[in-house]
């Protein structure tokens, strides 16, 4: 086994698109075709991939052989911080669930374990000190919401849609913006904001001043702030995992 430093860095090996584009392939900004459109998948995934290759490499396994399962195992069963934020996630898309055989942390709401398994992912953010970046935590928030936007509300997952396309190339997002953009989503005014080509444009339109009733209501299991790591001192607050 690779020796490991403490809390490895993540998504920063692969290249970032230079700039916000139209996808060839869905004709949305690229992105925010992500999980279904095969273009934004690999725009997308290129973020994380490349650090999982990298450990197979280590591991001295290939993608795809007879070890990467079994790898895939250990990472999400070792003590959290050993391996990077990326492989963790990664990890995470090559076992199943015990209990409902989806992907960890994308199956039914009902599923505890998936409700633990999405719980233990946001203890690399809360224990790291530091080592994710608002940008990248940002990105890992959007693309966990949306490979299982049924676990969180319509509003989140359209908010974080909406997101990607900039998150990707590098664009940080307060928690302030996020807010401000989920009320416009509640608002009706998605199609409005998906037309936002940059963004300046996208999270600078006016802040609107009211709430819906149901907005109030409790979400199971993604929040505006992270769940908290179980056992956990108090964490700081960071971009939310939920918009």
């Amino acid at each position: 086994m690779a020796d490991h430093q403490p809390f490895p860095p993540g998504a920063r090996r692969g290249e970032r698109p230079a700039a916000v584009s139209a996808c060839p392939s869905c004709g949305d900004l690229a992105g925010r075709g992500y999980p279904e459109c095969r273009f934004c998948v690999e725009l997308v995934d290129q973020v994380w991939l490349p650090d999982w290759q990298a450990l197979l490499a280590a591991e001295q396994l290939s993608e795809g052989g007879a070890g990467e399962r079994e790898l895939a195992e250990l990472v999400l069963e070792d003590e959290v911080g050993r391996y990077s934020w990326t492989c963790t996630d990664w990890a995470m898309t090559l076992v199943r669930c015990s209990a409902c055989d989806s992907e960890p942390a994308t199956g039914p709401l009902d599923c505890l374990r998936c409700t633990m398994a999405e719980a233990a992912r946001w203890s690399w953010d809360h224990t790291s000190s530091g080592r994710i970046t608002p940008s990248e935590h940002a990105l890992r928030v959007a693309r966990a919401v949306l490979r299982a936007p049924h676990r969180s509300r319509d509003v989140v997952a359209a908010t974080w849609r909406l997101l990607i396309p900039f998150l990707l190339v590098g664009e940080v997002t307060t928690v302030g913006q996020v807010q401000r953009l989920r009320a416009q989503v509640l608002a009706g005014q998605y199609e409005d904001l998906a037309a936002c080509a940059t963004h300046v444009r996208l999270v600078g339109l006016p802040e609107i001043f009211w709430r819906r009733d149901e907005d109030a209501k409790g979400d199971h299991q993604v929040r505006l702030d992270h769940p908290r790591a179980p056992r956990a001192a108090p964490v700081e607050e960071q971009i939310p995992t939920e918009a």
